[in-house]
């Protein structure tokens, strides 16, 4: 359907090897998905190498705020949820991989709480669920008011910690995939930044390697990820010949903590659960604009109301609406919502007297490497889960929520995979006949990031898209960087950007979390996933799917 005009890295330059560890089984990312792969992997008797980025409680999983999605209350299904994920994904959720999701994700929830999580609990003792928006049912666990991915990752960590037959890497950024010469995957090269004896560029070797590395939010200047989330883990699998799809699905919160027209970086949000308690967006001139977007209103899909934000700031020349929610009350925001509350104060705002000032940015990317329902992609021994992965679960457009739940229920299933794909499988020998074609100064990453917000952001059209390819084309065609970590990483930010525009170009339509405004409504002809591959020249390759498609599948047509 079409490719790049321009070479994309197919190999990261950097020098050979100095150090090899070797695993059953390798994890890379220490986020909900990747630290409950390897609990589920300790379980089955393997031994796991689990690699993460920073230290192994800086994963993505510790900033959510607004909890886990789980048909656990005795008026809620999983049929009901399955109806509301359904609803938000603009009808691209691949249905076998969202049936597993809500079908497996209560069981999936007690066993975290087996794990040694602790959820809020209403006056019975029961935990006490609340609503966000999409959903029609009060099906959100929360824990520590609005601090449950920091509760979830801590009794993960811990849990992680207790266990000697899992080996922990800190400080280390993955670099590449290493295949055999029939290509099936042999491990990963990696950075590790400290000291003792795995320092510098290093292999290490498995028949297993799972990705877990979380998103892409840094392509953004404008984002609620953490510095981490460059994409590394997306990057790493394109370049090494797997799928990717639905990468112009980003999700944009609607509701981000406005710090300023010069502010970059990670950006503190204020969870949709503050509008799940009666917070309402008002616009420059006092308006509740929401009233009559939606039949939801303020709880519409996060794409209704982050696209109403941007109309409305467009309309008005405003930099920022507003979000009241003062009549929550002190007593609300000290126990429901302690962590927005304290950082609000830091900036000199207090919401239970102020209107808070908020935009969109950036949060959440709904597609990745492609994966089955058991979490494999389309290179043998390589698998991907949580917000690395695409297994059709959000479609167009994520419903809130159900980020930390993907992440416990494929986990479980990668697990399940592995000890049936590995049956007689040694790890092969390695070969490195991909070329190393150079990396980006990381002097271009702030341009990068200002070009993707200014034209392929919340709105976007046929110019803004063709100014943002060929930005990126003009970037990826001179490399001039060195082999350092900084350097990678601006890299695989360009590799995941020219895609996302690629896909964005591509889909002329509006659908989810894409919008065109030349192309303001969606089209039928458009029911359909754009699957991305890479080849040994560096060339895209996209071709379109139905949404029922995954790797493995008896449907294997193009559409």
């Amino acid at each position: 359907m079409g490719h790049a005009r321009t070479r994309i890295p197919g190999r990261l330059a950097a020098p050979s090897p100095g150090w090899t560890a070797r695993a059953d089984v390798i994890v890379v990312g220490s986020g909900v998905a990747g630290l409950t792969t390897a609990l589920r992997v300790r379980a089955l008797g393997l031994s796991v190498l689990l690699v993460t980025k920073a230290t192994v409680n800086e994963g993505s999983t510790r900033w959510a705020q607004g909890g886990i999605a789980a048909a656990l209350a005795d008026d809620d299904s999983p049929a009901e949820h399955m109806r509301d994920t359904l609803e938000a994904g603009g009808g691209l959720c691949n249905e076998r991989s969202a049936d597993i999701l809500v079908t497996e994700g209560p069981d999936a929830v007690r066993e975290l709480i087996a794990w040694g999580a602790h959820f809020d609990t209403d006056p019975t003792g029961s935990i006490a669920l609340t609503r966000e928006g999409g959903h029609h049912r009060n099906r959100i666990a929360h824990a520590g008011g609005d601090a449950t991915g920091a509760e979830v990752s801590r009794a993960l960590v811990a849990a992680v910690g207790a266990d000697p037959g899992i080996d922990v890497v800190e400080n280390a950024l993955v670099l590449d995939l290493i295949t055999s010469a029939g290509g099936r995957t042999a491990g990963v090269t990696l950075h590790v930044i400290g000291p003792g004896q795995r320092d510098g560029v290093g292999a290490a070797l498995a028949p297993s390697v799972v990705l877990a590395t979380g998103g892409f939010g840094q392509v953004f200047g404008q984002t609620t990820n953490p510095y981490v989330a460059t994409g590394d883990g997306a990057a790493l699998a394109l370049r090494a010949g797997a799928a990717v799809a639905d990468l112009e699905f980003v999700q944009f919160h609607p509701t981000v903590l406005w710090l300023g027209p010069v502010a970059k970086g990670q950006q503190p949000l204020v969870s949709e659960a503050v509008r799940g308690e009666g917070a309402f967006l008002l616009d420059a001139d006092g308006q509740r604009f929401m009233v009559g977007e939606h039949p939801m209103a303020d709880l519409a899909p996060r794409d209704v109301v982050a696209k109403a934000i941007m109309r409305r700031m467009r309309e008005s020349g405003a930099a920022h609406v507003w979000l009241d929610g003062r009549e929550l009350g002190a007593d609300t925001w000290v126990h429901r919502f302690p962590t927005i509350l304290e950082s609000c104060r830091m900036r000199g705002i207090d919401p239970v007297s102020d209107l808070i000032p908020v935009s969109p940015a950036q949060h959440y990317a709904s597609g990745g490497v492609v994966t089955d329902t058991d979490g494999r992609s389309t290179i043998p021994g390589l698998y991907a889960c949580g917000e690395v992965a695409c297994s059709g679960v959000h479609g167009a457009n994520r419903l809130a929520s159900n980020s930390l739940l993907e992440g416990l229920v494929f986990g479980r299933r990668i697990a399940d995979a592995i000890e049936v794909d590995r049956a007689g499988r040694d790890v092969p020998e390695s070969s490195d006949d991909d070329v190393a074609m150079g990396v980006l100064a990381n002097e271009v990453r702030r341009p990068l990031q200002q070009t993707m917000d200014a034209n392929a952001g919340v709105l976007r059209s046929s110019q803004s898209l063709a100014s943002c390819a060929q930005w990126l084309d003009d970037a990826l065609d001179r490399p001039s960087g060195t082999p350092r970590t900084e350097d990678w990483e601006t890299t695989n930010l360009a590799t995941i950007a020219r895609v996302l525009v690629e896909h964005a170009q591509a889909r002329e339509e509006s659908r989810g979390s894409h919008w065109r405004e030349d192309h303001p409504d969606p089209q039928p002809e458009w029911r359909v996933r754009l699957v991305t591959t890479m080849d040994s020249h560096g060339n895209l390759h996209t071709v379109r799917r139905s949404p029922d498609w995954l790797p493995g599948s008896l449907e294997d047509s193009e559409v």
